[in-house]
Order: C-alpha cells, then structure tokens, then sequence
C-alpha cells in the first residue's frame, strides 16, 4: 500500500516554463521542450523543504537560490509543483537519472521527476544518506 508521501508525489502537478506534467502521464509539453533542447530526458525538482520537513519561506528561497547557481550554465525553467497548500518553488533542466540523484541528494530530496520523450513522466526516489 503506497504512503501518504507517495500519494501525494503521484497525484501532484509538476510544472516549470512551458513544461506541465503528472507522475505516470505523457507530455507533450515536456516532450517539445526536450526536442527544442535536443535532450532525450530531464530532471525536475524542488531545493525546498528538504526531506519534505517544512521551511520558513525565506529559508526555502535561499535553497532555491543555491539549486540555481548549481544549475548555472544549463538551459533551467522554474515553476511551482505541488498540490495546495504544499506548492514548491521547482526547476527543471536537461539531464539523466544520475543527474536527478546527485541533486536530490545536493538538496535532501527524496525524490524527483524524470522526464523522458516520448515517455511518462517518473517518479524517481533518492536513497537517502547514511550517516
């Protein structure tokens, strides 16, 4: 039986720039975003509420400032994913699983959107660090 967490994961709307998705359902926004950027898949996550412990909103802007500059150099469109009254600051940006995790793991998410053309988009889970 999947967690509350999971749900809310699975029936959340992803969106950043033209990019709109839901976990499990195809795109074709993401899909011509990904052609324009000539990129098989990408990522798109959050740097707020790590481990989806709730932050201050100043301290969530901050983290959203360092995923940026993380992503500085690379095409990145920003949104807000969520369901109300949990919306998130997002950024999507070009790139492959292992880029999804490192980040994930950067920015203590437990997981992130894969987006893939031609694909659903997928929920990807981060293995959480040992300490």
């Amino acid at each position: 039986m999947p967690s509350a967490m999971d749900r809310g994961y699975r029936i959340s709307r992803y969106a950043a720039g033209p990019v709109a998705t839901r976990i499990g359902e195809p795109s074709p926004s993401a899909d011509a975003w990904l052609a324009r950027h000539r990129a098989p898949s990408a990522v798109l996550l959050t740097a707020w509420n790590p481990m989806s412990h709730p932050m201050p909103r100043r301290w969530n802007d901050a983290a959203h400032a360092r995923l940026l500059r993380a992503l500085r150099g690379r095409p990145v469109e920003e949104g807000w994913s969520g369901n109300a009254p949990w919306l998130e600051w997002t950024a999507c940006t070009p790139g492959d699983r292992r880029l999804g995790l490192r980040l994930a793991r950067r920015f203590r998410q437990r997981a992130f959107v894969l987006l893939r053309r031609g694909r659903p988009a997928l929920l990807v889970y981060a293995p959480s660090r040992r300490s």
